[in-house]
């Protein structure tokens, strides 16, 4: 558990709470399909909140001593975290890796979590995406073509802002295709988050965005290379695509919101704005939950309720 968590706290978790998490996390791994990052975090958060209660008890707390966790001690593991200047979405992040590692292991060891699984997250003012307007998203595209001196590295990341917008793809997805991947075909089989898997249709402009980029690509290639070249032939960072757009978003006088991520919310937006059946684009987006693509969409209320006036049965 060296990759996540705080490496001197490690060594307080009892060796049954150790093996605890563990298997918690292969089964969030095998089972529920969480993405490895997500296993990193989670790894993370819980091994911390092992270790504080070791040192808050000051006892090595084995799976019967977890068992009997209060609210009192879910009230002093919320302050020391918090104290350590842990804003409130990330401490609502930790308290809900550790409520569903003890609702696992709840019903693993058969005692009752309601200490842990009553204890309230703090409140926090979610940051909703902002997409870029049409003409705003075309503009960064027309901004990035012209920024580069070398006629290939501006049809790289035409390409790849073309991906993002016209696409919905996330920009490790993009900056995941290999050389054997081009020309694209109609339609994209991507590995997403939790290796989740989709298929993505392309449209024709992303396609010739990418033919051209590769008819001018200078670096020699195999099917397993990326598609997408730094300057000096490695793999194209996500860094260098973010640098790109931040230089067009100061020519074009855009907010620092209009990110590689901004134009895959774009994407999601103006297919809904434009009609798309909200449904259809989660499975577009690759979105577990349609929640999640309700919070990509960015469609005005007056919009909606036009939308809804038009269709529902008992309008009009």
């Amino acid at each position: 558990m060296s990759r996540a968590g705080n490496p001197t706290n490690i060594g307080l978790i009892s060796p049954a709470a150790r093996d605890a998490l563990q298997t918690w996390l292969e089964h969030q791994r095998a089972l529920k399909g969480a993405a490895e990052g997500t296993i990193i975090a989670y790894q993370g958060d819980v091994a911390d909140f092992l270790s504080f209660m070791t040192l808050h008890k000051s006892q090595s707390q084995g799976l019967g001593a977890l068992a009997q966790i209060t609210i009192s001690d879910m009230r002093s593991w919320m302050a020391r975290t918090r104290g350590a200047n842990v804003g409130p979405r990330s401490m609502a992040r930790k308290l809900s890796a550790v409520k569903a590692f003890y609702r696992w292991l709840a019903e693993r060891e058969g005692f009752e979590p309601t200490a842990v699984l009553s204890t309230r997250a703090p409140k926090y003012q979610k940051k909703l995406p902002r997409p870029l307007a049409v003409d705003a998203a075309k503009a960064m595209i027309d901004c990035v073509e012209i920024q580069s001196d070398r006629p290939w590295v501006s049809a790289r990341d035409v390409a790849v802002l073309t991906l993002l917008w016209g696409c919905g793809l996330r920009i490790s997805e993009a900056l995941g295709l290999l050389a054997r991947d081009a020309p694209l075909p109609e339609s994209l089989r991507i590995i997403g988050k939790g290796s989740k898997e989709r298929l993505v249709p392309v449209l024709p402009a992303a396609r010739d965005a990418v033919d051209a980029y590769v008819r001018l690509c200078p670096h020699p290639s195999t099917p397993d290379a990326p598609l997408f070249r730094a300057i000096r032939g490695g793999a194209l960072s996500a860094r260098s695509i973010a640098k790109v757009m931040a230089d067009a978003r100061m020519q074009l006088g855009l907010p620092a919101t209009a990110t590689p991520h901004a134009m895959r919310h774009s994407f999601a937006t103006h297919l809904l704005d434009a009609g798309g059946d909200l449904r259809a684009i989660q499975e577009l987006l690759g979105h577990a939950s349609l929640s999640t693509t309700q919070a990509y969409t960015a469609v005005d209320t007056a919009r909606l309720m036009e939308v809804y006036n038009r269709a529902h049965p008992k309008a009009g």
